[in-house]
């Protein structure tokens, strides 16, 4: 049996300019093009594209999943790892989901919300650090391996009480925030100090690299995701409140 591209994208969600630039690409060929122009599709084509919407789910890049396909001829071996793959990244998900939903019961009709946290730890069970790995090796080549050697000598409890540690600045800046300080008052840079010290733990950061670090809070949704777990225009804050320290107290 044969489906239009029409019908396609209805039954798959994918837009019949989607499926035609994947065409182009040689990504997904349909089986044949009618006398009238259309591109038609069997069960095989069916199948691929599958293939290609878990992986993209899965985050691998377009250019990418050609090859990946093509380098697996048993289909179904294949579906069975995207399988597992699939039920790994749920399980992981789940996880999250469960430490967003225990955060919305503790903070519930509490206006003081950002000091009633029981165990700060819980705000960031499940998430899994190790997805930035690839970006910071990439990028700060030898400060990743200096993070690298301190990561591998720190203990559960080492690691636990840096959670704590962390999600305690990160409320206490969201107190300075709340109660309207400047960001160049003297106290926040005093609690900027400290984190940029936590900071030096791993690597050293210069003003310019330090300001950085503090634009990537807000501009790369993984970071400003969990600062909107404490409040609101925290990341925003934090990012201000670095590149004011950086100006006053540090040096390239």
């Amino acid at each position: 049996m044969s489906w239009s591209i029409a019908q396609v994208a209805r039954m798959s969600g994918v837009t019949a300019r989607t499926l035609r630039h994947y065409d182009d690409i040689g990504l997904l060929k349909p089986d044949h093009v009618g006398a009238n122009g259309y591109r038609y599709y069997e069960e095989e084509q069916l199948l691929r594209l599958q293939q290609i919407l878990v992986l993209r789910e899965l985050g691998m890049a377009l250019a990418d999943i050609a090859g990946a396909i093509d380098s697996e001829p048993d289909m179904i071996a294949a579906l069975r790892r995207q399988y597992a793959r699939l039920i790994g990244e749920r399980d992981r998900l789940a996880k999250v989901a469960e430490t967003v939903r225990r955060t919305i019961t503790e903070l519930e009709g509490r206006p003081e919300v950002a000091v009633k946290i029981n165990r700060p730890e819980n705000l960031f069970e499940g998430f899994d650090a190790s997805q930035y790995d690839d970006e910071a090796r990439e990028r700060w080549p030898e400060d990743f391996e200096r993070a690298q050697r301190k990561r591998q000598q720190m203990t559960e409890g080492d690691i636990e009480h840096w959670q704590r540690e962390t999600t305690a600045a990160m409320i206490r800046m969201a107190e300075f925030m709340a109660a309207g300080t400047p960001v160049d008052d003297p106290a926040v840079l005093d609690e900027v100090h400290r984190h940029w010290q936590s900071m030096c733990e791993w690597w050293t950061p210069s003003r310019t690299a330090y300001t950085c670090l503090g634009r990537m809070y807000v501009d790369d949704e993984r970071f400003k995701a969990n600062y909107l777990k404490i409040a609101e225009g925290l990341a925003e804050y934090q990012a201000a409140a670095m590149a004011a320290y950086a100006d006053a107290r540090l040096s390239d």
